[in-house]
């Protein structure tokens, strides 16, 4: 069957109008290059971390830890890290406008680059310790700042039918970030790699400038076709500690995008659990490797199938609040099947189900929620509940791993876990079921919150006790 005339023929998965290609283009370099890099930092930082303590044991209160032991203390010192970037995120928003953030966060890290490049070769404790919290660091404020600029400069419509090949690229750029440094690890020394660095970084500057760019000439064009949201103005005052926290507080629908973030950082921690602890226990020696890389890569193919085929298809095509169940759905028929056969392969199917969709389908529903919201919400917001609560509920699962590793010590016990993730799953269902019904509400035409202003719309909410439908 041939498309209609005039149809082209990839409509039906990426539904993109002629008009919006090329801001959709730019972010999706964007994305590409923050999540490469990202994933350059990931095995660096790991890698220095844990070499260093093979060769200097780690003392804390008496014991002698191993460095895979350090690093969960490294896991919690991330989440006060992201409250430090939550204060000057949110204090930063105040001053400066989407691709302005930006350029801002990437002279930061630029210095951050050069002065590694100059220390890397000859690290001592402090400098493993920093650097660990820097790359999660990165990760944590560059992400957090292309999605609220991402989301500040396109409408609901709009992202429903972008966010699909504009994630694709953060996909892409995983794929593409790990494959390079696993191809050039031995050949590249540590200042060549932060340089290399400081060559992604200046790309994301540029890319983030054009983009400006084409936002600032479409807000002046009467032919705009309704990609970008008309500017708002934040509001300033107040401590930049706390603004994002209360804007949560004071909104039912941003509690249902905390409570999707948290819970699935809890329940992807214990289900990454199960997996190795059921490699480990059928697999030994070169096999662990073997099987580790399978999973892996058949979990980025079908992340990247799954990104590029339905992603917009799903969020075009039905409601939000659909690509939001996919993946606690799929949580929940992955750790039943775990339950009822804890084999190898059912094991394996925990991480392709949790990251597969996460990466994909969920980012990009997830980030279409804030859409909707205020500037203020957009950014201060958004930006505690990225880099704070995700970091909280991280190090809460640490905490949480911990004790499973002294209960759950023998393998026949661990199945059981997927009790706990069904149960917390159900939970997320509920907050993911009410956050697509908000956003369907303030994304109707007419609807009464919808061109209302912040304030008008938060003393609503307050009133109202949030729209539930």
């Amino acid at each position: 069957m041939t498309a209609p005339k005039g149809t082209h023929p990839l409509r039906a998965i990426l539904d993109i109008r002629r008009g919006e290609l090329p801001l959709a283009l730019l972010m999706f370099a964007y994305f590409f290059l923050v999540i490469t890099t990202f994933w350059i930092l990931k095995p660096l930082k790991k890698t220095f971390f844990i070499g260093y303590y093979q060769e200097h044991p780690f003392h804390w209160l008496g014991l002698d830890l191993l460095g895979s032991q350090a690093e969960l203390l490294a896991k919690v010192m991330n989440m006060v890290v992201a409250f430090g970037a939550v204060i000057l995120f949110s204090w930063l928003a105040r001053r400066f406008q989407r691709h302005q953030l930006t350029n801002v966060f990437c002279l930061l890290f630029l210095l951050g680059f050069g002065a590694y490049a100059a220390v890397l070769d000859h690290p001592g404790s402090w400098t493993v310790w920093s650097f660990y919290l820097f790359g999660d660091l990165y990760s944590t404020v560059m992400v957090a700042a292309f999605f609220a600029y991402l989301n500040d400069s396109v409408t609901p419509q709009a992202a429903r039918r972008l966010y699909g090949l504009i994630v694709l690229g953060g996909v892409g750029g995983g794929a593409f970030g790990s494959t390079f440094v696993r191809a050039w690890i031995a050949r590249l020394d540590s200042a060549h790699w932060m340089w290399v660095c400081i060559g992604f970084t200046l790309l994301i500057g540029l890319v983030a400038n054009l983009a400006g760019s084409l936002v600032k000439r479409q807000l002046v064009s009467p032919a705009r076709q309704e990609v970008v949201p008309p500017a708002e103005e934040m509001v300033h005052g107040g401590n930049p500690a706390i603004e994002g926290a209360r804007l949560v507080m004071r909104s039912r629908y941003l509690l249902s995008v905390v409570a999707i973030v948290g819970l699935y950082e809890i329940i992807s921690t214990l289900m990454d659990f199960q997996f190795t602890a059921t490699v480990e226990h059928y697999l030994q020696g070169e096999a662990l490797g073997s099987h580790f890389a399978t999973v892996y890569t058949i979990t980025n193919v079908l992340s990247l199938v799954i990104q590029l085929f339905f992603t917009s298809l799903i969020m075009t095509r039905f409601r939000l609040t659909v690509a939001l169940l996919v993946l606690p759905l799929a949580v929940v028929g992955a750790s039943a099947a775990f339950l009822v056969f804890p084999l190898l392969w059912f094991g394996s199917a925990l991480n392709t189900a949790d990251n597969s969709i996460s990466y994909s389908l969920n980012q990009s529903a997830k980030e279409a929620l804030y859409t909707v919201t205020t500037r203020d919400e957009k950014y201060k917001a958004k930006a505690f509940v990225d880099m704070f609560v995700q970091r909280f509920a991280k190090a809460l699962a640490v905490g949480v791993s911990l004790l499973i590793t002294i209960v759950f010590s023998q393998f026949s016990s661990i199945r059981w876990l997927s009790v706990v993730s069904i149960g917390v799953a159900a939970v997320w269902i509920l907050a993911a079921t009410h956050a697509g019904r908000e956003f369907h509400l303030r994304n109707r035409p007419g609807d009464a919150l919808a061109d209302v202003s912040a304030p008008e719309r938060t003393a609503a909410e307050t009133t109202q006790g949030g729209m539930t439908g």
